[in-house]
């Protein structure tokens, strides 16, 4: 499995045809949302991902939010319960901490646990969005 972080104007474009199908798979097949995936962010971005024969099995988008903020999201895993997330996001902190003081992020109720493990701690009461319910997390560095 090979890690790569990159900024938009960096991925190539089977890259990007990969990133935007493992989302498809994992956000409108797996958890059924109905949404438009291609907001502008990706522009912005850092794009943090994992490659294995040529598919993108895990992903992140990073990006400021403010002068020493990241915020994380769209994080996927296309196989579940091997421990590819926690490389995903260990490997995320690892590249993000010198570029921020703090990782915020809108984490889906399921995965709360799995970011606590990672020293992501809740800061606000549960919501919806886009129908699921979600916590805002964020992980700060002294």
């Amino acid at each position: 499995m090979d890690w790569t972080i990159k900024t938009f104007d960096e991925l190539t474009a089977r890259e990007i045809y990969e990133i935007l199908k493992s989302r498809a798979e994992i956000f409108v097949k797996e958890q059924r949302i109905i949404y438009v995936d291609q907001d502008d962010v990706d522009y912005r971005s850092w794009h943090i991902f994992a490659t294995e024969n040529g598919r993108v099995c895990a992903y992140m988008r990073a990006f400021k939010e403010g002068e020493d903020t990241v915020k994380i999201g769209r994080v996927l895993t296309l196989v579940h319960g091997k421990g590819i997330g926690t490389r995903l996001m260990k490997y995320a902190i690892d590249e993000l901490k010198p570029k921020c003081r703090k990782i915020i992020m809108d984490a889906q109720k399921h995965a709360v646990p799995f970011y606590q493990r990672l020293g992501f701690r809740t800061t606000s009461e549960e919501y919806l969005e886009e129908g699921i319910p979600h916590f805002d997390m964020e992980l700060e560095f002294s």
